[in-house]
């Protein structure tokens, strides 16, 4: 009896003892960096924090992609050596439908139209037929023959990263919305498949049933 006292009042002091908001010796963080976050602010200026050796640069590691993106494309670093593969790259999203191909002009129209022109001619209000504040005339996307020869995938490239004096609009447009616009400029410049168009259906429709009324009933004939 008296063993089993002591046992318990040995296991009592030990959990009372465990039990105290009192740390005499805290334990040591292995990584205290990765124990304690610090605290970082949107758009603040990263070098101080690169001056105390931590390289935070907020940009995303590179080869990764957002989870935001409905598209995956897999980023091509040299943009100069690569502008000629472009051309193999192939357009993941289906063809435009008629409500697509709305959204994908006035995606063109804000973000391309204001160079390039709502007619595809390079005479958008930035250089206005020279009167504009934009010297030099912008690319003509639907007369120039070489341009109208570019697959759809350099168009992306091209939206992705830039030419000559055209920057980039990846930060502006999402992966779907630059692939819409390129299926956009191709079916403007003729060469890719315009979407059917409600009128179109209903008269396909139409067609079909005239014909089917037209044709004489088989099983009458027999008959």
């Amino acid at each position: 009896m008296k063993k089993i006292l002591i046992i318990a009042s040995g296991l009592t002091a030990v959990a009372l003892t465990s039990c105290s908001d009192v740390k005499r010796h805290p334990s040591r963080a292995y990584m205290p960096d990765m124990a304690d976050s610090r605290a970082i602010e949107t758009y603040s200026d990263h070098r101080a924090l690169q001056a105390e050796g931590i390289n935070y640069t907020a940009v995303p590691v590179e080869g990764t992609v957002s989870r935001s993106e409905e598209v995956i494309y897999k980023m091509l670093k040299d943009t100069t050596g690569q502008h000629a593969l472009s051309a193999n790259l192939k357009n993941p999203l289906p063809p435009l439908d008629s409500t697509q191909l709305v959204e994908a002009e006035r995606l063109y129209l804000i973000n391309c139209g204001i160079c390039h022109g709502a007619k595809l001619d390079g005479n958008g209000p930035l250089y206005k037929d020279g009167n504009g504040p934009y010297p030099a005339k912008p690319a003509n996307l639907a007369g120039d023959a070489a341009i109208k020869a570019l697959p759809a995938g350099t168009i992306f490239h091209v939206e992705t990263y830039g030419k000559n004096l055209m920057g980039s609009y990846a930060s502006q447009l999402s992966t779907k919305q630059r692939w819409m616009i390129a299926d956009y400029i191709k079916i403007k410049q003729g060469g890719g498949n315009a979407p059917a168009t409600a009128t179109d259906s209903t008269a396909a429709a139409a067609k079909t049933a005239t014909a089917n009324t037209a044709a004489p009933d088989s099983s009458a004939a027999k008959k």
